[in-house]
């Protein structure tokens, strides 16, 4: 039973450290932001991304590469971190940071859906209940902020903020895939990889930049986001991806704006009203609720929601610790 326990925890503590690296990000970016232009910013944290992994290369096992493989390596890396970013960024151009957070939120139901039909990972209520509640939680949360007036087109910057949570999907269920025959760190470094040849000539169309011009506190914020929220939270996040099925792992995604919000209440001075403390709360409350199973009130063990919901979790770990076995031996 022990031995289970910690199988189980240990996909959680990947998602943790995920969402704490992520959520501290908007703090980094808007740090970056004052000095760099937007697209540089983007493209210099995934060369220092890139340029702190090749020399972790050596130690990723040797991905076991199965004909076709490449067209899902491709999409992966299109996705995220092409899409994703490109997207974001010029979604934030057009509309509110709140309309934005609202539409973030159903990046979970996306994949949840999407990993029914691609997956067969079919969503348990419990996760699908969780999942809705988030989108409640981070739409009060976002909806609860201050008015702001530079959404220039809003229609047009939510539909790329879709396009972004689509990309998003899309790469979580690509990376679950391909996860039992490639190493976290592997498709993380190649996400970075893809990240520094795509978005280097959207950098430099920008105008070009004095580097010695730029603030040592903003280089640092930048090599934050790129190893930090970078190469770090997508290697755990894609870790838990190897352990977990994708949809209990989406979920936790929301709690991204939580995290955000605290780190500027803590290091920027910023407020917290309370109804967003309370959607805080909500959205904490759906994660815990969907990561966690109930309890059989004869045996004291957990238990899930439907048999096969049991044989799919068993499943998604035993081929996990199936690989990892492998990758010990070799």
């Amino acid at each position: 039973m022990a031995a289970t326990r910690k199988t189980f925890l240990r996909p959680l503590l990947y998602l943790v450290g995920a969402v704490l690296l992520w959520g501290t990000s908007y703090a980094a970016t808007k740090s970056a932001y004052s000095a760099v232009p937007p697209m540089y910013v983007v493209w210099w944290r995934m060369i220092i991304a890139l340029v702190v992994f090749l020399p972790l290369l050596r130690l990723v096992k040797r991905p076991d590469y199965q004909p076709g493989d490449w067209k899902l390596l491709l999409l992966a890396m299109l996705f995220m971190p092409c899409m994703y970013f490109g997207f974001e960024g010029f979604a934030i151009s057009f509309t509110s940071s709140s309309q934005a957070g609202v539409v973030t939120a159903v990046m979970p139901l996306v994949v949840a859906v999407t990993a029914w039909v691609v997956l067969r990972e079919r969503p348990t209520r419990r996760i699908m209940t969780a999942a809705l509640i988030s989108v409640v939680g981070v739409a009060v949360l976002s909806l609860s902020g201050g008015v702001e007036a530079d959404a220039t087109n809003p229609l047009l910057g939510n539909l790329l903020e879709m396009g972004a949570m689509l990309a998003a999907a899309g790469s979580t269920l690509i990376v679950k895939r391909l996860s039992t025959r490639y190493a976290p760190l592997f498709l993380t470094g190649l996400q970075m990889a893809a990240g520094s040849v795509f978005f280097a000539p959207l950098a430099l169309a920008s105008g070009p930049i004095d580097v010695t011009a730029v603030p040592v506190s903003a280089w640092l914020a930048i090599a934050y986001l790129g190893v930090g929220c970078g190469l770090a939270a997508f290697g755990l996040y894609n870790s838990a991806l190897r352990l977990m099925p994708a949809s209990r792992a989406a979920v936790a995604v929301n709690v991204v704006p939580v995290v955000a919000l605290a780190t500027g209440w803590l290091a920027l001075g910023e407020t917290m009203s309370p109804l967003q403390i309370g959607a805080c709360i909500l959205i904490l409350g759906s994660v815990v609720f969907a990561q966690f199973r109930v309890k059989n009130a004869a045996t004291g063990e957990h238990k899930a929601e439907r048999p096969e919901d049991e044989q799919q979790e068993l499943a998604v770990v035993a081929g996990a610790k199936s690989q990892a076995s492998r990758d010990f031996s070799e």
